[in-house]
């Protein structure tokens, strides 16, 4: 093979080899934007509308990111203030609350008066057999260690006011 079909072939392959290089480097960056992205959904502080992001910030500069919503509430108060934020909750107290309900809200007055008549009549009735009774009279699917720590708390309650 000549030198000039050597140099040809190692251009081709060179040309090849730099793209090959811009490619994987650009999957290996949105990979790194997706870890992040992935991350960011495991902590329920993905912002799912960045778009809507209007701050000038977020889009001249890397360091802001408004997929990170804990971020762009911060810079919304801060610039809103003036001034770095003071929360009583820190930085955590940006992060979206858990969704779902708060509480034992099946296991209402009524339900724990019902429960702690069932209990008074027969002591030796079981958690299980409690949550049985509520699907019947209420309608309400509890779970057995529900009914234990509502009824644990009632007591403990009522204790403390006997006492104090």
């Amino acid at each position: 093979m000549s030198g000039r079909a050597a140099k040809v072939r190692g251009s081709v392959r060179d040309r090849w080899q730099n793209r090959l290089d811009t490619d994987w480097r650009s999957c290996m960056a949105r990979r790194q934007r997706d870890g992040k992205a992935q991350a960011l959904s495991r902590s329920r502080t993905l912002n799912l509308r960045p778009e809507a992001v209007s701050d000038e910030a977020f889009a001249e500069s890397e360091f802001f990111d408004a997929r990170d919503v804990v971020q762009v509430k911060y810079e919304m108060v801060r610039r809103a203030h003036r001034h770095p934020v003071g929360l009583d909750a820190g930085l955590e107290g940006l992060v979206p609350a858990k969704p779902g309900p708060r509480g034992a809200h099946k296991l209402t007055v009524e339900v724990l008066d019902h429960l702690e008549r069932l209990r008074a009549a027969d002591p030796e009735l079981r958690a299980a057999e409690l949550a049985e009774a509520v699907a019947e009279r209420f309608g309400v699917r509890v779970h057995p260690r529900s009914v234990e720590r509502a009824l644990a708390r009632r007591e403990a309650a009522a204790r403390s006011t006997k006492s104090g």
